[in-house]
């Protein structure tokens, strides 16, 4: 193991998320399927109060084109300029799970390296396409900041999410911009970056840093996970490359009517003014998270998405009780460089947090 001062790189085997390492295919839906389907959904990152009306009465009327096969050029055009870009740096993707699985399918790469803790599907993509992966470590410490000289230098694809999910960490832009490399891929995931007021430290639309590779999902802000819409961001040889790995039609015609109209005027003021309340909501969730400290609890601070995430003693077993009380968090331990004692919790309305708040001062002082 190479070991870097703030963060660390783990390599080799012991990286491998093998029997007894995190799950890296677990993610917050799971917390509420089957008996956690009438559970208060505080561990999914998706707005609660979408999709709007005049959003699902859109895409209503696109079905009315079903017969027809998907023709994703306004779409492309659209998020095009939305962002500023000519359409060849745009690639409209089933989600941007889907983005992962062509970056790791499609480049030709000697050393990927995943900065962790993160979203886990962009390793869990690699490693099924055969590559192995080191992980650099952010450190609680630090409290999760990016320290670029932690990459190694020969590293020839990063990724990394801004902000990261579950840290709810917003890295500098410049920070993020110094992990690039000519040779190297930069692959910035900013699935919750419209969820910041100002989209502060966004690299979406920059064309000006070498490798840029930059991921958005409309289903988070949207309410749309179950029709799985997102796209990248990046050089047109880039574009093209993935381009080549994808299926045919890779986006339904619901999904197209959806981004066109996500990325209009109209929907972007709606989004600006989500991320301003969803800032206040969460100021609202920590506050009452602060009354918790003497039993422990502590909060990554600042949070910037829409999910903060905690450290709390016994905190699987404070998970379980607040399942029996109906609400559903997010565990952390399926996220490399985290542990049991983490929970991540989405950002809800306030009447949703003081319920919330009531239940886990039930849950926390339960048995250890």
């Amino acid at each position: 193991m190479d070991t870097h001062t703030p963060t660390h790189t783990e390599t080799g085997p012991g990286a491998a998320a093998g029997p007894g390492g995190p799950d890296l295919r677990h993610h917050g839906d799971a917390e509420v399927r089957d008996d956690g389907s009438a559970l208060v959904d505080l561990a999914v990152n998706v707005r609660a109060d979408t999709p709007p009306a005049w959003l699902r009465e859109h895409i209503a009327a696109s079905l009315g084109s079903l017969a027809t096969y998907p023709d994703g050029r306004a779409a492309r055009a659209a998020v095009a300029a939305r962002h500023g870009l000519p359409v060849e740096r745009v690639l409209l993707t089933a989600g941007a799970a889907e983005a992962f699985v062509l970056l790791a399918r499609a480049l030709k790469v000697r050393r990927p390296v995943v900065v962790h803790p993160q979203f886990t599907e962009p390793e869990a993509a690699l490693r099924d396409a055969g590559h192995t992966v080191d992980r650099v470590l952010l450190r609680e410490a630090d409290g999760f900041r990016l320290d670029p000289a932690a990459v190694p230098e020969d590293a020839d694809l990063v990724v990394i999410g801004n902000p990261t999910n579950p840290t709810s960490v917003l890295h500098p832009a410049a920070v993020v911009t110094g992990l690039a490399r000519p040779g190297r891929t930069l692959v910035v995931d900013e699935a919750f970056l419209d969820a910041v007021p100002g989209e502060r430290e966004a690299l979406a639309g920059r064309t000006d840093v070498p490798g840029l590779v930059v991921l958005r999902s409309l289903t988070k802000t949207w309410g749309l996970a179950g029709l799985r819409i997102g796209y990248v961001l990046a050089a047109p040889e880039t574009i093209a490359d993935l381009e080549r790995a994808q299926p045919l039609w890779p986006v339904s015609t619901p999904a197209l009517a959806a981004a066109e109209a996500c990325v209009a005027p109209r929907a972007l003021a709606e989004a600006a003014h989500a991320a301003h309340r969803t800032a206040a909501d969460r100021a609202h969730l920590v506050a009452g998270l602060a009354g918790f400290t003497d039993a422990g609890l502590r909060v990554v601070a600042p949070a910037e998405g829409p999910f903060v995430l905690l450290r709390l003693p016994h905190a699987a077993a404070v998970r379980h009780r607040l399942r029996g009380l109906g609400y559903a968090v997010r565990r952390g331990d399926t996220f490399p460089g985290l542990g049991e004692e983490w929970l991540r919790l989405a950002v809800r309305d306030r009447a949703t947090t003081d319920g919330f708040l009531e239940a886990l001062g039930r849950a926390a002082t339960g048995p250890a």
